[in-house]
């Protein structure tokens, strides 16, 4: 038999901005992380750059949210970046004021790094460029809540249109049902569709497909950042280089020595990543390598250790000065609308960090906002939360232990073809028809087909492929959408833009009349 639990708050995810909200409701409400992997996975845990914030001598907000704003293409929502530059000094100076190590000088002056596309120094760290790292564990420690890791979320429960709690499988592969007043995504993004990414193995969109399912409105999913600078070597992604080493001065070359972003942008190396991204992306495509020159950085070890230990386990001397890097996946800027307090159009569902989309990152996310993001919205839909009354969930659900989940005969892709079609045809670059071959090959699978009244038919193993074969057709699905190259979209066959016109923002939503039929997935443009 299964065990039947009663929360009134369900987080699904362990990053930042899942633990930064859990921390905050857990004195007022019950509250319950579940993770699939471990509290120590997660993109936060592996984020380098840091927490971009106007606190240094010189900024204001103003200027980082017109930073904020050209990075995304002038696609962003006003007022949810408004938010984030106003209130972020705020939450990062209480974080401070908690005991949060941030990076100082020998004056006890706060150490500001500069990255792609900011106009001033204000990026902090932690642990030179283990922030996220530092940052994790520091939450960790302060956490005092339930905690489940190895639980994987299959899909959502509904009572009508109301979400009232989450279907998972654990450990021993028996299903449990956790019935709640609120349910909130904090799954992350979906960089583990692509074959190279600076993401956790686990971050695979998991959290688009279950909003998706439940009438969840869905937005801007064609908006894929690809961070120009993963250490890539003998075809493999050993993990991010970043962007901070190009603001100390680090410089992207030809294997002869010339320098690749002279004349693409008048910020050179510290253009905007999709500009960056692309620039790299023309010359491997052509059979060159390209490196990055840091052999002007004095003190690296010191400044950026964890990539130095990366460097280190994939062989790379970096006494030489020359790091070879690739493109990778990096961050969804689109994903679960919200408003600006994580509420979605179902009721009782709620979506904070990179699953969440409420705008703030427009077409292309502005370095080290995606932190500083987790941290913000997370306060705000903890303020609105804290401010409902407990209530009373009577939902009972009862399930058989798995038994004979071999019975359903599904032909599923392995992880690694997915990922081979998403990096060819729904990568830094797309096409028309390129996406159309993308989006026939996964509807081949009839992952479509799936029916929650007989979830216990499924394997965990083909219902994480059928998560992540519906989060790849509604990523193409948007990038079909979108007939112009805009941020993190590039269509090569609409390879002009104007960021002062721009074609609508596109809304996707599940038509679900009966959760109990198969599932039919229908694209809804408005």
């Amino acid at each position: 038999m299964i065990t039947i639990e009663k929360e009134n708050v369900v987080i699904i995810g362990s990053g930042l901005a899942a633990l930064t909200i859990a921390e905050r409701l857990s004195g007022d409400k019950n509250v319950i992380v579940l993770t699939k992997s471990t509290i120590h996975r997660s993109n936060s845990v592996k984020a380098q750059g840091g927490i971009a914030a106007s606190v240094g001598e010189g900024d204001h907000w103003e200027s980082h949210y017109q930073d904020t704003m050209t990075a995304g293409c002038f696609f962003n929502e006003e007022q949810a970046v408004e938010v984030l530059v106003k209130k972020g000094p705020h939450y990062i100076k209480k974080l401070m004021d908690r005991g949060l190590p941030f990076d100082k000088n020998a004056k006890g002056e706060l150490l500001l790094g500069k990255e792609g596309a900011h106009m001033h120094r204000r990026i902090l760290h932690a642990g030179g460029d283990a922030t996220g790292n530092v940052l994790m564990d520091f939450l960790i420690k302060h956490l005092q809540i339930s905690v489940i890791e190895g639980e994987n979320v299959l899909d959502l429960i509904m009572d009508g249109t109301k979400c009232v709690g989450v279907i998972t499988s654990n450990k021993n592969g028996n299903l449990n049902y956790y019935t709640a007043d609120h349910v909130i995504l904090a799954t992350g993004g979906c960089g583990g569709l692509y074959q190279v990414t600076s993401n956790d193995s686990t971050t695979a969109g998991d959290g688009i497909a279950l909003a998706y399912r439940a009438g969840a409105e869905l937005n801007d999913l064609e908006f894929m950042q690809f961070h120009p600078t993963m250490l890539y070597t003998n075809n493999r992604c050993y993990g991010l280089v970043s962007e901070a080493v190009r603001g100390e001065g680090a410089v992207l070359k030809t294997k002869d020595g010339k320098p690749i972003m002279e004349r693409v942008h008048p910020l050179k190396d510290l253009a905007p990543r999709d500009i960056v991204a692309r620039e790299i992306q023309t010359y491997l495509n052509n059979g060159e390598t390209i490196y990055l020159d840091i052999s002007m950085i004095e003190d690296f070890q010191q400044k950026f250790p964890t990539i130095t230990s990366i460097c280190e386990k994939a062989n790379i001397f970096i006494e030489n000065g020359l790091l070879p890097v690739a493109p990778g996946a990096h961050f969804l800027m689109g994903g679960v609308k919200t408003n600006l307090y994580g509420e979605t159009n179902v009721e009782g569902l709620y979506a904070i960090g990179e699953v969440a989309c409420n705008g703030v990152h427009g077409a292309n996310r502005l370095a080290s906002n995606s932190l500083l993001e987790g941290i913000v919205f997370s306060n705000l839909l903890a303020d609105r939360l804290l401010s409902f009354p407990g209530q009373s969930n009577t939902i009972k659900q009862r399930v058989e232990q798995k038994s004979n989940p071999s019975r359903n005969h599904l032909e599923l892709p392995s992880k690694e073809e997915i990922q081979e079609v998403m990096t060819r045809y729904v990568g830094i670059e797309r096409s028309r028809e390129g996406l159309l071959f993308a989006k026939q090959w996964m509807e081949r699978f009839n992952f479509q087909q799936f029916n929650q009244k007989h979830i216990s038919d499924y394997t965990n193993e083909q219902l994480e492929k059928i998560n992540q074969l519906t989060s790849c057709w509604l990523i193409i699905t948007s990038a079909l959408m979108r007939t112009e190259s805009r941020g993190g979209h590039y269509r090569s066959d609409y390879p002009k833009t104007n960021d002062l016109e721009w074609g609508a923002r596109h809304i996707i939503r599940h038509k679900n009349e009966n959760r109990n039929k198969s599932l039919q997935m229908t694209g809804v443009e408005s």
